[in-house]
């Protein structure tokens, strides 16, 4: 039977917002998985955007490659939060962590908060 934990993103400190200070690949660090590929992380991530105009959020989703790992997002301003990973899942390899990562067209104005069900 599966186990079920909810675990604070690796990239945050004791579950506060992360910013995003990237701007440009590879981004701001959101959280690294475990090595293992049977250890299923389920990430649910929420951004907003403080500024005053919208800013164009890219989540490198395991790796860095474009277009297969890129999630590409315009976050409205001065929003709240919007949703930018609604439960999606992401392994190990088996021999390393696989990471998501952050950059958005403005740095310092972006920050992420989430948290990851990690299934095992």
């Amino acid at each position: 039977m599966a186990t079920f934990t909810k675990v604070l993103l690796s990239g945050s400190t004791n579950g506060q917002p992360i910013k995003v200070v990237a701007t440009a690949t590879v981004g701001t660090t959101i959280h690294a998985t475990q090595t293992s590929s049977s250890i299923i992380d389920e990430v649910w991530l929420y951004a907003c955007n403080t500024n005053t105009i919208p800013v164009t959020l890219t989540i490198e989703y395991g790796g860095v490659v474009s277009p297969d790992n890129k999630i590409v997002v315009a976050i409205p301003a001065q929003s709240g939060l919007a949703i930018v990973a609604p439960g999606l899942v992401l392994t190990g390899t088996g021999s390393a962590a696989r990471n998501i990562t952050a950059f958005a067209s403005l740095a310092n104005v972006i920050t992420i908060v989430g948290y990851i069900n990690r299934i095992s």
